[in-house]
C-alpha cells in the first residue's frame, strides 16, 4: 500500500521517490510484457471500437461487403488453383468459386458491384499446366 504524500513535498519528487523505492524492491522485475515492443497503434487517434478491431484481428476475422469478400475469395481461389497438386484439384477449386461468382452475378448483394466474371476453367487449367511444366521441367499428369 502506498503511503500518503507528506505535506510540503512536491508531488513530482514524491512520485519519483515511490518509483525508485519500488525499483529497489524489484517490483518492476519480471512484469508481463517486459521487453516486448509496444503495439503499432499506440500513436493513432482514439477509437471507441479499438477492442472490437483488436479482437477481430486476433481471431483472423474481417468484415467486408459481400462483393469485396467474394472478389478476394476468387483471387485466392485462382492462386490456390495454380498451386494445386493436380489438374483435378485445380479444376474443382475454380468450378466451386465460379458457382459463387455466378450466384452473386444473378443476385447482387448491397454494396459495390462484384466486378468479376466466372473464370474459364479450361484456360486456368491450361495456365496451371504451363506453370507446372515450367516449375518441374516435365509434363504434369492430366486428370480430366
Amino acid at each position: 500500500m502506498t503511503e500518503r504524500k507528506p505535506p510540503g513535498v512536491p508531488f513530482e519528487s514524491w512520485v519519483d521517490h515511490q518509483i525508485l523505492d519500488a525499483q529497489r524492491r524489484g517490483e518492476f522485475d519480471r512484469l508481463p510484457g517486459a521487453g516486448a515492443p509496444l503495439p503499432a497503434d499506440v500513436d493513432s487517434t482514439y477509437d471507441e471500437l479499438w477492442w472490437v478491431k483488436r479482437k477481430m484481428a486476433r481471431e483472423g476475422l474481417a468484415v467486408l461487403p459481400p462483393a469485396l469478400a467474394l472478389r478476394k475469395e476468387a483471387e485466392d481461389a485462382l492462386a490456390a488453383a495454380y498451386a494445386a497438386p493436380s489438374e483435378r484439384i485445380a479444376r474443382k477449386i475454380i468450378e466451386d468459386v465460379n458457382v459463387r461468382i455466378r450466384d452473386m452475378m444473378f443476385r447482387p448483394p448491397p454494396g459495390p458491384p462484384l466486378g468479376k466474371k466466372p473464370y474459364d476453367v479450361e484456360e486456368v487449367v491450361r495456365e496451371w499446366r504451363q506453370r507446372r511444366t515450367a516449375a518441374t521441367g516435365d509434363a504434369p499428369e492430366s486428370a480430366v
